[in-house]
């Protein structure tokens, strides 16, 4: 039998077979999303017979790490080949916020981003990407219905490359008698794949999107993010521009800072003019460095300055790092061990 995690009712009704009644597939929906059960066996409103032969597919840890600012860092295991994936905790007073990963790599090959280096392993599944939420959520006693918890699909991979499974999953977690998110509370950020920001769009239950921009020009773009040579970034632009916002509801882009590369006033004045007329608010990240990366953070002033300037035309926003000491910062993701870690100072 396959994993449990990641069926919806219909797919759990067939699993169980047609001569059981439907009403057990509810139970057994409620078991592992509501309930958010640890073992087939602590599904006990199902009769044993019912129980016997299927694994629910839940996530491991392998590794754990703690930073000094609160976040913990999870090296998850994956039932179905062993593989590990990234999933990080950044817990505030007034909110939790989860970032989950999509794929097993990725292969976009960002060139300020660790996960890159490692190219693209596989995609994950539905129940792989429900998994890391039903995991964190239960690890820290994190409840969406009663407690502000956001879930960002920024960790490894491109979630747009993974559509498929990452709307499935999208829709267990948002359904009140699944995990019990609101879309409103979780992000799906892409580098540009232009034909499935349309696709997107099109989803009846979907996640708010962030765009990572990081150049402001199609040659600086290119240069550290090559995927532009395929998705322009004049056409990703268009593209954002006619993606339908619900009400009071931005596109955000994410822009890394390169320290003299993409850092000047002249590249904040120019992403206020690219991003003129859309929706959009704006989180500058400072690069998080890290063994291979060659580039260098930029200085405070660069980033005070910048922000300064895009802020006089468009809600801006300098992201905090958090976890940087552990690896799991913006980028830093990279399936590290305890013995891999360097410290950075």
């Amino acid at each position: 039998m396959g994993c449990l995690l990641g069926m919806d009712e219909n797919d759990l009704r067939e699993t169980l077979g047609p001569s059981v009644p439907a009403f057990r597939s509810k139970q057994l929906y409620d078991a592992l999303y509501r309930q958010r059960v640890a073992s087939i066996d602590d599904v006990t409103a199902l009769p044993i017979e019912l129980r016997s032969g299927h694994q629910l597919g839940s996530l491991e840890a392998t590794e754990t790490y703690t930073s000094s600012d609160g976040t913990t860092r999870y090296l998850l295991r994956l039932p179905e080949d062993g593989r590990t994936v990234e999933t990080v905790l950044m817990p505030d007073p007034n909110r939790s916020t989860l970032c989950i990963s999509s794929q097993v790599g990725c292969p976009v090959d960002c060139q300020f981003c660790l996960t890159a280096k490692m190219g693209l392993e596989r995609n994950l599944t539905a129940g792989e990407i429900v998994g890391q939420v039903l995991y964190v959520c239960s690890k820290h006693g994190l409840d969406p219905r009663s407690q502000h918890v956001n879930i960002v699909m920024m960790g490894m991979g491109e979630p747009l490359l993974n559509l498929k499974n990452v709307l499935k999953a999208t829709k267990i977690i948002c359904d009140d008698k699944g995990v019990g998110f609101s879309p409103r509370r979780i992000t799906i950020s892409t580098a540009g794949i232009i034909p499935k920001i349309f696709e997107l769009g099109k989803s009846e239950i979907r996640p708010k999107l962030a765009i990572s921009l990081n150049a402001s020009t199609e040659e600086q773009r290119i240069a550290i993010m090559p995927i532009t040579r395929k998705y322009h970034l004049a056409d990703l632009i268009v593209a954002c521009r006619e993606f339908p916002l619900r009400p009071r509801e931005h596109i955000t882009f994410e822009y890394v800072l390169l320290g003299g590369v993409n850092d000047t006033d002249a590249d904040a004045r120019r992403v206020t003019k690219l991003l003129a007329n859309i929706r959009a608010k704006v989180n500058l990240i400072a690069l998080n460095p890290g063994p291979g990366i060659p580039f260098v953070m930029p200085t405070e002033e660069r980033v005070a300055s910048f922000h300064a300037i895009v802020m006089e035309k468009i809600p801006c926003f300098v992201r905090k790092p958090r976890g940087r000491d552990i690896y799991a910062a913006c980028g830093q993701l990279k399936k590290m061990a305890a013995d891999d870690i360097i410290q950075i100072q």
